[in-house]
């Protein structure tokens, strides 16, 4: 993927229908609905409730600019109309999971590190930065040139942020250290009680 389809992909959306409705397929994988015509968009509404805020024509709109967009596949079979999301379409998706992406700071800390370690091709030297950018975002802190430092279990968040770039376990490991030398900086860093 070259720089410009990055570019597209980390730009804010255009509207909270055009997430939800993003959002709601991503969850939902295939959605299937009854082509009843003319009540498609009543059952599409009464199926996702965050929907009703929005007037009918807006969530008709957000479709047909989603589907020519090429994000969102819609087919009608045999009196069935199924949506899904195209590759690009996930894409764009999980890039919202991934803005809205915390970790959970417990009321405890564990007295465990996580050192993030990472090593990616210069062939992805895009991904390498966004998520280099993306764990500034959630708090970690520069160990070392490639290593990265956080006190609290992220292992979900760090498997999402895996998936989403597309990165290997070869590429992206999470460590867990009891002891990583002289750490009252780091624990002050992160306001941690001793």
């Amino acid at each position: 993927m070259g720089l410009m389809q990055y570019k597209y992909y980390f730009r804010k959306p255009k509207s909270a229908l055009v997430k939800d409705i993003l959002s709601w397929v991503l969850i939902g994988g295939l959605i299937t609905i009854a082509a009843t015509s003319p009540y498609f968009l009543q059952n599409l509404i009464r199926g996702y409730k965050r929907w009703k805020k929005y007037p009918k024509r807006k969530i008709s709109a957000a479709f047909y600019i989603l589907k020519k967009e090429g994000l969102l596949e819609i087919q009608n079979k045999n009196g069935q109309i199924f949506i899904s999301l195209t590759p690009e379409g996930r894409m764009k998706a999980g890039m919202f999971q991934i803005n809205h992406l915390k970790i959970a700071r417990p009321k405890t800390w564990d007295r465990k590190w996580r050192l993030l370690t990472f090593d990616i091709s210069e062939k992805k030297k895009i991904i390498r930065e966004a998520l280099r950018g993306k764990l500034k975002g959630l708090g970690f802190q520069s160990f070392q040139k490639s290593i990265w430092l956080y006190p609290f279990d992220c292992t979900a968040e760090i498997d999402l942020l895996k998936r989403f770039f597309g990165l290997s376990d070869n590429e992206v490991e999470l460590i867990v250290a009891s002891h990583i030398g002289k750490d009252e900086k780091w624990r002050n860093i992160f306001k941690l009680s001793t």
